[in-house]
């Protein structure tokens, strides 16, 4: 067939359709909307069956521990009556070591039960581990496609760490430079093999995810006798925030609020060889969060099934130096060495239990291995051979690509808020501008549905009202 980039471009719907399984045509509304509701039914198993899959890979069910010394410290600095529990979600149990062991355990089991003989996931991160892992256990094949290195063939030693571990797992890793050819290339094997699309973004990897919000919510009532009054989780793609916010729903947590916390990299560009190797962090940081959240369909499936600010309460964002800075105490005071991704909602935690009670409780949603490429140390190194500073002193003068400045105290540790609902008006701009490109819509007034309506408010977490003021807006500019 011809593989030209148009040719195959051409063909991605179909690509998609076989790789996965699901007819993403068929939950389309005639305009803006679709029915999330329904492709999130196309999953075919219940909480119970799925918390059953991940129980027989051995994925689940991790311990939840709280960080007591954590605690005391930020009692140290907080004001009286202030300084609320830390609890945390040690993830690293996973065989993988990350929660992506959960999105991938139904994944595979499902490829394997459609009769795939392969999976395949394009990640530079934790997934493609998990993924590994999972086929290992199920007797698959499997393929990862990474995004690895700039034009000099540079690669940050987190990427690299992390593809060992892929082929540790005995998975075929390919990887590429920065750029557009990475949905190119991936397209092209799945349509070579056959194999199954493992994506983050199926209704799969967000239902196994479900299962983390579950047991936060199940196991905290042991232990404190009530639901969380806040769960911190680090937002990326949105998948791991939307998944922990439908179990902690099926949970019956209703009053837990939900906070996004991602790595302040303002300035620099995701897709830009120069900005490629002067960020220390390859997930959890705006260059995703942010893009994704205001334009979840972006990834390599039609839909995708993270939709974060459908369930967000908060969005925050920490300084590079901050997450270092709680890495270090994470293991110095509690004994627990752990990767980088999952102490950016910890140093956001760290920060936003000064605001709460002493009597309240927030939990750290999850934890991640560590290996070579993740330390502190080789992170910071690389990141002086690209041209970046580092220091001591206060975060709030990072300059991302330029510095990283580690917090002489405690006590500057400071979560940033990010305006929900300036996102929530990108969203609601970002889908209609996106369904008129489309060719769904060529009115040049914005004319919407009553199912549009609805669709919005519940993509946006807002009302009528806001919708409505939303669209005036974009007609009037």
């Amino acid at each position: 067939m011809n593989t030209g980039y148009d040719a195959l471009m051409g063909r991605k719907n179909d690509i998609m359709k076989r790789a996965v399984g699901i007819d993403y045509g068929s939950f389309e509304g005639k305009n803006i909307s679709f029915d999330y509701e329904k492709m999130m039914m196309e999953v075919g198993y219940s909480l119970d069956e799925i918390r059953e899959i991940q129980r027989a890979s051995a994925v689940g069910d991790t311990p939840l521990i709280e960080l007591k010394n954590l605690t005391a410290l930020v009692r140290q600095f907080s004001d009286p009556g202030k300084g609320a529990r830390i609890f945390l979600k040690d993830e690293a149990a996973n065989p993988s070591g990350s929660f992506k062991a959960r999105r991938a355990a139904v994944s595979v089991y499902h490829a394997k039960k459609l009769g795939y003989k392969g999976v395949m996931a394009a990640t530079s991160g934790n997934y493609g581990a998990a993924v590994a892992s999972q086929a290992a256990m199920h007797g698959l094949d499997c393929i990862i496609v990474q995004e690895c290195y700039d034009s000099k063939g540079k690669g940050q030693p987190e990427i690299i760490e992390k593809a060992r571990k892929c082929e540790a797992f005995g998975a075929e890793v390919v990887q590429l430079t920065v750029g557009p050819e990475l949905f190119y290339i991936f397209l092209q094997l799945l349509e070579e093999t056959g194999y199954f699309n493992a994506s983050l973004y199926t209704p799969f990897g967000i239902a196994g995810v479900e299962t983390l919000g579950f047991e936060i919510s199940s196991r905290m009532r042991e232990l404190t006798g009530k639901d969380p009054d806040m769960v911190v989780v680090t937002n990326a793609g949105g998948g791991n925030l939307t998944g922990t916010a439908r179990g902690l729903l099926k949970a019956g947590a209703d009053k837990t609020r939900v906070t996004g916390a991602s790595v302040n990299l303002k300035g620099l560009h995701m897709a830009s060889d120069r900005d490629f190797n002067r960020k220390s962090f390859t997930t959890g940081h705006t260059g995703f969060g942010i893009p994704f959240a205001t334009l979840p369909d972006r990834s390599d499936v039609p839909r995708s099934a993270a939709r974060p600010l459908r369930y967000m309460d908060r969005y925050v964002t920490v300084n590079q130096g901050e997450v270092f800075y709680m890495t270090e105490a994470l293991a110095r005071l509690e004994g627990l060495e752990r990767g980088p991704a999952g102490n950016i909602s910890l140093a956001a935690a760290f920060s936003l239990a000064r605001e709460m009670g002493s009597g309240e409780t927030i939990v750290v949603q999850e934890t991640e291995y560590t290996g070579a490429g993740k330390h502190i140390q080789p992170q910071l190194s690389y990141a002086r051979e690209n041209g970046v500073a580092i220091a001591i002193g206060d975060p709030s003068e990072e300059v991302p690509g330029r510095s990283i400045i580690i917090p002489s105290s405690p006590a500057l540790i400071k979560a940033q808020d990010l305006d929900l609902e300036d996102m929530r008006k990108s969203l609601i701009k970002n889908l209609i501008l996106n369904s008129k490109e489309a060719g769904r819509s060529s009115q040049q007034t914005v004319r919407l549905t009553e199912r549009d309506y609805l669709f919005l408010i519940e993509e946006s977490k807002s009302s009528r009202e806001f919708v409505e003021n939303t669209v005036k807006v974009m007609e009037s500019d």
